[in-house]
């Protein structure tokens, strides 16, 4: 992703993301002075910035986290986290997704779900049509299943949210990633620095969690570039510049209108903005995509990629949690995402 050649552009200055998550913890010298003031809605009212899992402070670091000696560093270190801690179900989220409209969240980090219901749909499509009128974008992760039943989950089936799938480092689609037509974006999602949740180790986590946080960190970064757009022309952009499946054919069902890839926003000057008030990504679903033919090989579209994939960590679902092992790894990533100044050490680490 060239992160260190796009921080000359932008760092997403200026852009508050809002993490609605498992929580935040403030105390890591990561996000030191990086967390506003947020809330929390839950059933056991520990705080926003209680987090028992290490999941929502994951996601937070892989966003906006600061380089603080030698640990993984985020991918718009210049942007706010609203951390918001939702524990509960569809109704909860609901609420936290209103909130964080409403304290001036640009982007809504959603790397969370749960079972995709009638009654999780009348919670939750309210509350994502009214974050989108206040001007956010909200991404929320697929899902983790698949491999394994490839169940829906809110908030990312749901018309509004933008589905956001994972790819691996050859930019294949995990095999642990939920594909279907609610996958708008793809990011990566495999081998991703972060911490542990609790000896704080620096490790390796995968999931379409870490994927969800790299597209809301890429609109960060390309909205501090251009703040007079709007949610639906910073989507816009997003969608014409991702990296396309092989064959050129969108929507794939696996990495949906493809790869993020802000660089092409922010260096090469590409992409439309378009009209202000047009959602792109309801407008396009609302057009019959053309037939294809299944063919070997495509990055993720018609034919799933069959190289071996770690399984996926960490992707909450309400009221279940569900977790995964993680290989507490320091890695240096060169140019995909997270830069990295020192050799990596092994351990190990799990859950």
């Amino acid at each position: 992703m060239q992160a260190e050649r796009m921080w000359e552009a932008s760092t997403g200055e200026g852009v508050t993301v809002a993490v609605i998550d498992s929580g935040v913890d403030g105390s890591v010298p990561e996000l030191q002075g990086k967390l506003l003031p947020g809330t929390e809605f839950s059933t056991d009212q520990h705080g926003e910035n209680y987090d028992s899992l290490g999941h929502g402070t994951s996601m937070a670091m892989i966003i906006a986290g600061r380089r603080s000696g030698t640990s993984a560093w985020g991918l718009a270190p210049g942007s706010k986290i609203l951390p918001i801690r939702s524990a509960g179900g569809s109704w909860y989220m609901a609420k936290s997704i209103r909130y964080a409209a409403d304290h001036g969240a640009k982007v809504i980090n959603v790397s969370e779900g749960g079972p995709l219901t009638e009654a999780s749909k009348a919670d939750l499509l309210p509350a994502i049509e009214y974050a989108n009128a206040k001007g956010s974008l909200i991404f929320a992760a697929t899902g983790n299943s698949g491999d394994k039943g490839n169940a829906k989950n809110y908030p990312a089936s749901l018309p509004g949210a933008i589905g956001v799938g994972a790819v691996d480092k050859s930019l294949k689609v995990a095999n642990f990633s939920t594909f279907g037509p609610e996958v708008a974006l793809a990011a990566p999602g495999v081998g991703i620095p972060t911490r542990c949740t609790k000896e704080l180790l620096e490790c390796v986590a995968q999931g379409t969690s870490q994927a969800t946080a790299i597209a809301s960190a890429s609109a960060a970064l390309i909205w501090s570039a251009h703040p007079t757009w709007t949610n639906n022309q910073v989507l816009r952009v997003m969608m014409q510049t991702a990296g396309k499946p092989e064959d050129g054919k969108v929507p794939s069902k696996y990495i949906g209108y493809g790869i993020v890839r802000p660089r092409k926003v922010l260096l090469d000057k590409e992409g439309d903005p378009g009209p202000a008030d047009v959602n792109p990504l309801l407008a396009a679903r609302e057009t019959p995509a053309p037939s294809r033919t299944p063919r070997s090989g495509d990055n993720g579209d018609d034919k799933k990629a069959t190289n071996p994939a770690p399984k996926a960590d960490g992707f909450p679902t309400w009221p279940i949690i569900a977790g995964g092992g993680v290989a507490a790894l320091a890695v240096i990533l060169g140019g995909l995402l997270i830069a990295r100044r020192k050799k990596a050490q092994l351990s190990t680490h799990s859950r």
